[in-house]
């Protein structure tokens, strides 16, 4: 099947998610196009892979460039010279917009293109809100041939924010647990841990939605307790305060930021816990990708976190801000060895759960079922 794929290209949770898609169905044999103002971060080129650069023209009249118009016309100019069967739009805004639009002028073209929707997050529950652009994200959620969420949580949501009546069909998201096995030559403990201490990690965009501070207070009360090191990966609007933080407390040595990396996986299976206390979570995949690594998790009970994680067995959930229950959590796993062993080994296992095998066909299944193949 040739299958389009409509993306941002970033380190966030939905151009993760899009790309390992891609790439997962290019290794079953599909020819899969990727398309977007940039090539998305985590690609990995193979026969059964194509990018294809949305290019916006630099015009006088424009104070800001109609990134829509263009995206909408490269849609167009794929799916006709690369004959696509179905077109998969990650994220409502714009790119469902966009692919209804084109579905249209291809339509005039005597070409048929079905085009999918999937909700990540933030498109619904934070920009999808605003009264500008809801209405074109209920149209687009309305008109999609499929929509789906990555959690029943956004489901839920989706239906009480906007009122829509189409099925959303829910697909969680998925990992490769193979390649979060541990591995001594990758792994930065001699260097971040030299002393054999524990090691905390975080990784996020840095949004204010990831609550940040409550990471960094969260170590600094364990901090008193025991020898702990925090390793923070990722970077974005936070990342200065955070730092700022981080010197207030003079806990310097003791913080390592590491900026964006493009495989997360190749870091956290040298981390011993991790800290996700978002104000809210649509799914939580680098929880999910520390599960994979057999990492137990720090975490909110919010959005779609707890149909991955699984209180006081692959960590423990807490409410948004309760930064002395996340320490006593923490505390409590780091209490032994024989119970931090028993929470890695249950986080793993509970990851089994999300691999790409169980995932990937539901996504198979819906493409062909929208095509009529």
């Amino acid at each position: 099947m040739k299958i389009g794929i409509v993306l941002y290209p970033t380190f966030g949770g939905s151009g993760v998610v899009a790309t390992e898609l891609g790439l997962e169905l290019a290794s079953r044999g599909h020819q899969v196009h990727f398309i977007s103002y940039n090539q998305p971060a985590r690609i990995d080129f193979n026969q059964n892979v194509t990018f294809h650069e949305v290019i916006v023209p630099d015009y006088p009249l424009f104070d800001f460039a109609p990134y829509e118009t263009a995206l909408t016309g490269k849609i167009v100019d794929v799916a006709l010279y690369e004959d696509l069967d179905v077109l998969h739009a990650h994220y409502a805004i714009p790119h469902a917009t966009c692919a209804y639009l084109a579905k249209q002028i291809l339509a005039a073209k005597g070409k048929h293109l079905p085009f999918i929707t999937t909700l990540h997050g933030t498109d619904i529950t934070l920009v999808g809100k605003e009264p500008s652009y809801a209405p074109s994200v209920i149209f687009a959620i309305e008109n999609s041939d499929a929509v789906t969420a990555v959690s029943d949580s956004l489901r839920r949501d989706t239906i009480d924010n906007f009122g829509v009546k189409k099925e959303i069909e829910v697909i969680h998201n998925f990992i490769n647990p193979a390649l979060y096995k541990y591995s001594p030559d990758k792994c930065i403990r001699d260097f971040t841990a030299p002393a054999g201490e524990k090691i905390m990690m975080h990784i996020s965009n840095f949004r204010p939605v990831k609550r940040i501070p409550d990471v960094i207070n969260v170590f600094a009360g364990i901090r008193k307790e025991m020898p702990v090191k925090l390793v923070m990966v990722g970077d974005g609007p936070e990342r200065a305060a955070a730092e700022r933080l981080v010197r207030e407390l003079g806990l310097q040595k003791d913080v390592h930021f590491y900026g964006k990396i493009k495989h997360t996986s190749e870091i956290l299976p040298c981390a011993d816990l991790f800290i996700l206390p978002s104000d809210s979570e649509s799914f939580g995949l680098s929880g999910l990708e520390a599960l994979a690594a057999g990492i137990p998790v720090i975490s909110t009970d919010t959005g779609g976190t707890p149909e991955v994680q699984i209180h006081g067995k692959t960590g423990y959930l807490s409410k948004p801000g309760d930064v002395e229950g996340m320490i006593r959590n923490s505390l409590d796993i780091f209490s032994s060895f024989e119970k931090l062993s028993r929470f890695k080994y249950d986080a793993e296992k509970r990851a089994d759960d999300f691999t790409a095998e169980k995932i990937i066909p539901q996504y198979e299944a819906l493409y062909k079922k929208v095509v009529g193949k």
